[in-house]
This record gives C-alpha cells, structure tokens and sequence, in this order.
C-alpha cells in the first residue's frame, strides 16, 4: 500500500511542477507596457519603467518572478529602478533584437545580456554580465559590454543545448551570409563561434539590418526576416548539437519584412510585413499584414491585416497564442489559434489591451526551451 501512495501522491505533483517552471511570464515592452501570464491569461502590467521603440528582454525565477529587464541599453531591477552599473549597455532601443538574457548555466544567480547595435553599427555583438547577489540582491552589472563580433544585423535569438544545460546564442554578421553561434557553458561564453555560411547577404545600406531571428519550438529550425532590400523570409535547419546552421529555404518577396515566428507546433511560421499594398494608386499607403507560411507545403497564406500603419515583433506566449506588436497601439494583435491552417488561425487586430500603456515595434525576447 505504500509503494502505491508514493506512486500516486508524486503523479499528482507533475502539474504543479510543471506550472512552476515559468520563465516567460512576465513581458515588458513598448512605451511602459507589459503583461503577465502567471494566471493563464495575460493581464496588463503598469509598473514598467521602460520605453523602447524595438528590442527588449525580461529575465524571471524559474517560478516567474520578475528579476529584471532591459532595452539593450539600460537594465532595470525588480523595483524598476536602473541597476547602478546598467546604464550604458551598448545595445539599442532602436535595434530589432536589440537585447537577449540567458541564464549562466553554472549559477542561479548569474546573467548574461546578449546586445546588438543597430542597423549594423560598429559596436556589433556584445555581451554583460548581471550578478544577481550584488545591491541587496536587487542586482549589477559588474562587467559590461564585452565585444564578440562586429558588424552584426539586429538579429539575436538562443535556444538550448541538447544536454538541457548550455544554450546557443545565435547572431548574423554584417556584410556577410553568415551566422555565428556561440556556446554559453558554466565556464562562460565561448570565445570562438561556430560559423555558418548559409541563405542570403545581410548586406547594403544600414537599414537591411532590420529583421528578427527565432527558433522552433523545437530548436531544429531557424527562421530570419530579412527587411530591404532582400524583402524576404528564410528557413534552415539547426543542429542543437553543433550549433551548425544549414538548407536555406526561401519565401518572397514581402516588402519590408519584419517580424517571425514559429507556431506551437512547429509546422508553421508566420511574418509581418509593412510595405505591401493590394492598392495600385500613387497615393496607395503600405499595408500592414500578416502572413502563415506552411513548411510542409511550402505555402503562403496572407492570414491578418492590420489597421495600424506598422506592425513589428511576433512572439509566442506562454498561452500558446503568438502575439503581433503594433506601434504606438493600445492593443496587440493576436494569432488566436496559430497551429490552424489559413483563416482558422483567427488573426485578431485588436486582440489584447494593454491598460492604456502603448506598444512599439518590440516584444520581449526569451531563450527557447525545447
């Protein structure tokens, strides 16, 4: 009879483990906007401190409680105060992932702030380093800005590594097709890359920079928005074990692509774009969509429009829904159903107030944990 009770008392105790590991609940964004999903749905935050026009990334406990954020250029504490040593990060609030957070595989209270400079600016990839144990645990910045790679586009994204302990962080140089992942590991940050030459030139004026970078959500794919003058989304193929990047597939053109992002399942992608317009007049103003790319297929369906004149960012909640950034919008959009093929994945322009706070082109970034 013992045995048995062990078995069922631990069956019962799977939920709430699983409920307690929730990193991503908390998101902070836009012109002091955030959200919290701790209870299910996603409710409004209004204690931000933070306005950032693109990039930003918010670090949590492994339960969901707020540590810290930041635009890539500052990082606030838990009471929304910037931390004394975060003021100077030299990411941007202007850069399409302008900043990503990934935990130090080796200690719970050690973080690492991924940056990248905009429009492929010379500060390129950087990295700081947040002690958590330092201002009363309210956290610092003891070490800041330490340069791995320049020129780089606003790409960053990071997912773990295969042994459930390291994480890839992956970027793109300037000028170039290549990708370079780097291997965080309790010993730090890698100070070699693995290099990828893969798809096409992120490469002309400053401004092709723009474009957000994501993993599946079973890290075995990347996907890149590639903005002018490529005006293009790509897939590839990621090893998790070698941090290879390889079999790019292409979908275009859509004028100035902006935002991607992976369905639940994985077997669709979705994009945004901005400078498409069915319209054929010289007064035509571009038109703001949404499109779902089916990777089995190989089909493209335009699935949302918006009213907004620009929307950006697209990012998976912890709900299942994808979220759309529109900018200076007191609503997000929302993919309601993002797993469904075509219309049935219910694009929702006014989907999510935000309690009278204001969305950008950003939402936060988060390390993907197959």
């Amino acid at each position: 009879m013992f045995r048995p009770l062990l078995l069922l008392l631990a069956v019962l105790a799977l939920p709430h483990l699983a409920f307690a590991q929730r990193p991503t609940d908390k998101w902070y964004f836009g012109r002091q906007a955030g959200l919290d999903f701790s209870s299910g749905a996603p409710t409004p935050l209004l204690d931000g401190a933070m306005t950032t026009y693109e990039g930003c990334a918010t670090a949590t406990t492994k339960r969901g409680e707020l540590l810290f954020y930041t635009d890539g250029q500052t990082v606030w504490n838990r009471l929304h105060e910037p931390m004394p040593g975060g003021r100077r990060l030299m990411g941007s609030g202007s850069s399409t992932q302008s900043a990503l957070i990934v935990p130090d595989p080796g200690s719970g209270n050690i973080f690492y702030i991924f940056t990248v400079a905009p429009q492929g600016a010379p500060d390129g990839l950087r990295y700081s380093v947040v002690d958590m144990t330092r201002a009363d645990g309210l956290g610092d910045v003891p070490r800041a800005n330490l340069l791995l790679v320049t020129p780089v586009a606003e790409k960053l994204a990071a997912v773990r590594h295969p042994n459930g302990r390291d994480v890839w962080v992956v970027a793109h140089r300037w000028n170039s097709n290549a990708f370079v992942a780097y291997l965080v590991t309790a010993e730090g940050v890698a100070a070699k890359p693995v290099m990828s030459n893969v798809g096409a030139m992120n490469a002309g004026p400053g401004r092709n920079a723009i474009g957000a970078l994501k993993f599946s959500p079973d890290g075995t794919k990347l996907a890149a928005a590639i903005w002018r003058d490529s005006n293009k989304f790509e897939v590839y193929d990621f090893d998790r074990q070698t941090g290879k990047v390889s079999n790019a597939r292409s979908f275009g053109p859509y004028a100035e692509a902006y935002g991607v992002e992976f369905s639940p399942d994985g077997r669709k992608l979705y994009g945004t774009c901005n400078g498409n317009s069915t319209i054929k007049t010289p007064t035509a103003s571009p038109e703001s969509q949404v499109w779902q790319f089916d990777l089995k297929t190989k089909t493209a369906t335009l699935v949302g429009r918006s009213t907004n004149h620009k929307i950006g960012a697209l990012q998976r909640g912890p709900d299942g829904k994808i979220y759309v950034a529109r900018e200076d919008n007191s609503f997000l959009g929302v993919l309601e159903s993002p797993n469904a093929a075509g219309a049935a994945c219910r694009y929702v322009d006014d989907g999510l107030k935000l309690g009278g706070r204001r969305s950008k082109l950003g939402l936060p970034a988060f390390v993907t944990e197959p």
